[in-house]
C-alpha cells in the first residue's frame, strides 16, 4: 500500500530513480480512483440525481478535474524519475507526443528493468533495503 502512496509524499521530487513497483502502484491508485469516479457518475445518472447530461458533464469535469490536477505533477514526477532508472534523461517523457508510437515506446521503458548499481540519476533503488521506509 505504501507503494500506491509514495510518488504523493515525493510529491514534486523530480531527482532520483523510482522502481518500477512504485511506478505501476501508483498507476494502479490512478486506475482505481478513476473507475470510482466513473462509477460514481454512472449511479448518479441512473439514480436521476443529475437532472440533464449538463450536470453530468460538470460532476466529471469538477472531480475528475480535480483529481487530474492533484495528482499531474507527481505523476509527471514518477515517471521522469522511472526514466532516470533506466539511465535515460527526463525529456525523454517528450516521446509522449508522438501519436501512438511515443507511447508506446514509453510503455517499454516503463516496463523495462532499471540499470544494476549506481547511476549518474543516483543509487540503485532495489539495493537500499529501506527504500520507501525511510520517505513514510
Amino acid at each position: 500500500m505504501r507503494w500506491m502512496f509514495m510518488p504523493l509524499r515525493r510529491y514534486a521530487e523530480f531527482s532520483g530513480r523510482s522502481r518500477r513497483k512504485e511506478y505501476w502502484m501508483f498507476a494502479l491508485l490512478n486506475v482505481i480512483v478513476w473507475t470510482i469516479i466513473c462509477l460514481l457518475g454512472l449511479w448518479g445518472a441512473s439514480t436521476r440525481l443529475f437532472s440533464d447530461a449538463d450536470e453530468l458533464t460538470m460532476y466529471f469535469l469538477a472531480t475528475g478535474g480535480i483529481y487530474a490536477l492533484i495528482t499531474f505533477i507527481p505523476t509527471l514526477a514518477v515517471a521522469i524519475r522511472r526514466l532516470h532508472d533506466s539511465d535515460k534523461s527526463g525529456w525523454m517523457l517528450l516521446l509522449g507526443l508522438i501519436p501512438i508510437v511515443g507511447g508506446l515506446i514509453l510503455l517499454v521503458f516503463y516496463l523495462t528493468e532499471g540499470t544494476r548499481g549506481p547511476n549518474r540519476f543516483g543509487p540503485d533503488p532495489l539495493e537500499d533495503d529501506n527504500y520507501g521506509r525511510a520517505i513514510l
